[in-house]
């Protein structure tokens, strides 16, 4: 099925995803992008869909040939802070601050959002599988938190983030009951432990 390109017929519309709020350790990371009538589908679609290769692809492509994109960090620190919700949304706003176009209307996949400089918004459920914008904003901000994560396994190899990024995988247990959380953990979460090392 083919995405949509724009959610209202005449104003300028900045998608918006986030990825990471489920991982034990990492930021969470959010872009926000604004398509034109322009801007080929191109296999652009949600990036839980889509394979490593692919996304790394339509990546360059999305860069490109968008009007504008934009894409922030929030650390583990101020996860634990303020809560992973409150974070993912507060992330989306610094990708929409970074946007040199202003945009008059917001995609935001999903059920929440904070107001944004007066800015009408839309939440959609699994947006990124029905609006080409906010599909090309989770491409974008699946490939800089996964590629982060593969930085950060050099540095600390016991958790296996250059494969599981930072979600709760058996590796990633065995690498906290052993060598115990890192910098780059929340600890607000249940960091799971209960694995048996083989």
């Amino acid at each position: 099925m083919s995405l949509l390109k724009n959610f209202s017929e005449s104003l300028l519309e900045a998608g918006c995803d986030e990825v990471g709020r489920g991982c034990l350790s990492g930021p969470v990371v959010a872009a926000a992008v604004i398509i034109d009538k322009n801007f080929k589908q191109n296999l652009v679609n949600d990036s839980k869909t889509l394979n490593f290769k692919t996304r790394q692809n339509l990546d360059l492509y999305i860069r490109e040939n968008a009007v504008d994109f934009a894409i922030a960090e929030l650390s583990p620190e101020f996860i634990d802070q303020h809560n992973i919700l409150n974070a993912s949304i507060h992330a989306m706003h610094l990708a929409l601050d970074q946007l040199k176009s202003r945009p008059e209307l917001i995609l935001v996949d999903g059920n929440r959002f904070h107001p944004y400089n007066y800015t009408p918004h839309h939440c959609i459920i699994k947006g990124d599988s029905k609006f080409l914008s906010i599909a090309a904003a989770s491409i974008i901000a699946k490939n800089y938190r996964d590629n982060l994560m593969i930085k950060l396994h050099d540095e600390f190899p016991h958790y296996g983030w250059n494969t599981n990024f930072g979600y709760c995988t058996k590796t990633h247990q065995k690498g906290l009951k052993k060598f115990g959380p890192t910098i780059h953990h929340r600890k607000s979460f249940r960091l799971d432990y209960d694995v048996e090392i083989d």
